[in-house]
């Protein structure tokens, strides 16, 4: 997309409404994966039906589709809630901050948490956007770690913190829970964000950072000594020189 073609490489000099259009940009398809999320749950309860069977069970051909079609489908509304708005918030942070590639990573992401779990899941019916909720929040605060950024850290602690048990939830506590998505999107998450490890995030040091960094210059200034009696000249050796002139010239006026 043309807009994703902009990325300053000053971030002091900025496009304040462009960096408003990629914003908003950023929130469109997030909110067009929840809204497709609750069509899809309101469906189930206004047809009194139900479409687990389209989710993900592992090594068998029944379950293949579910590998794309899982994340749509939820037990019930709580479910629903409990992922929808995670997975906004990481996904338009996806798309905000890695901007050309986000759609790249977001279906790897996508893709690789679903084929894991029809790999390695047990065999069940596994269902629900989460798998690829933990595969977001993995490679955010991986790639966090690796760039340093705390941005990125910042937004997947708030995420941990609204998401409850996210932390817990990669272990096989709960056997109504597919704690296999969640763990294999968290690796597959961890995976990709050392592979995008050389992508860089372009942006505006904070005041602290700049100060770090000023201190840390000024610390490598190398010091240079100075013995007592001895001259302030730049250059010692010229004070010998001019020792050794002085001398030569006393000699030759003798």
């Amino acid at each position: 997309m043309k807009i994703f073609n902009y990325y300053p490489s000053n971030p002091k000099k900025l496009d304040p409404e462009l960096e408003k259009r990629i914003f908003f940009h950023s929130m469109i398809i997030p909110a067009a994966f929840i809204f497709a999320f609750w069509m899809v749950e309101l469906s189930e309860q206004l047809l009194e039906t139900s479409f687990v069977r389209v989710g993900i069970y592992p090594l068998h051909l029944k379950g293949l589709p579910g590998i794309f079609l899982s994340p749509f489908i939820h037990s019930g509304f709580n479910h629903l809630m409990s992922n929808s708005v995670p997975f906004f918030i990481l996904m338009f942070a996806l798309i905000y901050f890695y901007r050309r590639i986000s759609y790249r990573i977001f279906f790897m992401l996508y893709f690789l948490s679903g084929l894991s779990v029809w790999l390695a899941g047990r065999e069940a019916w596994h269902i629900g956007a989460s798998g690829v909720v933990y595969a977001m929040a993995a490679f955010h605060f991986v790639s966090g770690i690796i760039r340093n950024d705390v941005r990125l850290l910042t937004l997947s602690v708030v995420v941990v913190f609204l998401y409850g048990g996210l932390i817990w939830g990669v272990f096989p506590i709960d056997p109504r829970i597919s704690w296999e998505g969640h763990l294999w999107g968290a690796v597959s998450g961890v995976v990709l964000a050392f592979y995008y490890r050389q992508y860089i995030i372009r942006r505006e040091k904070f005041d602290w950072e700049e100060e770090q960094e000023e201190e840390t210059a000024a610390g490598d200034t190398p010091v240079v000594t100075q013995e007592p009696g001895q001259s302030s000249a730049e250059n010692p050796g010229e004070i010998k020189n001019e020792e050794q002139q002085n001398s030569r010239n006393g000699k030759d006026s003798a």
